[in-house]
């Protein structure tokens, strides 16, 4: 943000994340608990069998409240992201929860304006819904 780095991870999980109205702390840690035993990384049989948490890799946490986009016209709203002040709390404590599992993380600025970059090696992206 403003040219300087404020979160960055080696191998691991870029994770995007928005709260929603209604989200809770139960969420979260459904959330956590599911990302952590993700199984998403190659093993040495070129097979993905490895955790996050397995590969020794980190977790870069990026709130991303357009995720709540409501694209039934032409300009997107985003009524049903959770409040401000409601998303922030959510996020850290997700990222809280990250940690509880054991597993390195780094983290944007919530609410800011950044460049995020991604190096995506491999057929993986991954939306996951508590709703779901």
């Amino acid at each position: 943000m403003d040219g300087s780095v404020t979160g960055e991870i080696g191998a691991g999980l870029m994770i995007l994340i928005c709260a929603m109205q209604g989200d809770t702390e139960a969420d979260a840690d459904k959330l956590a608990t599911k990302i952590a035993r993700l199984r998403i990384f190659r093993d040495d049989k070129d097979k993905m069998n490895l955790s996050v948490r397995d590969i020794g890799g980190a977790c870069l946490i990026v709130s991303q409240f357009t995720l709540a986009a409501d694209l039934r016209g032409n300009r997107p709203g985003f009524s049903t992201a959770a409040p401000p002040s409601e998303g922030k709390r959510l996020y850290e404590y997700f990222t809280a929860r990250m940690q509880a599992e054991g597993l390195p993380t780094s983290n944007g600025i919530f609410g800011a304006d950044m460049d995020v970059e991604l190096v995506n090696q491999g057929p993986v992206t991954i939306w996951i819904d508590t709703d779901n």
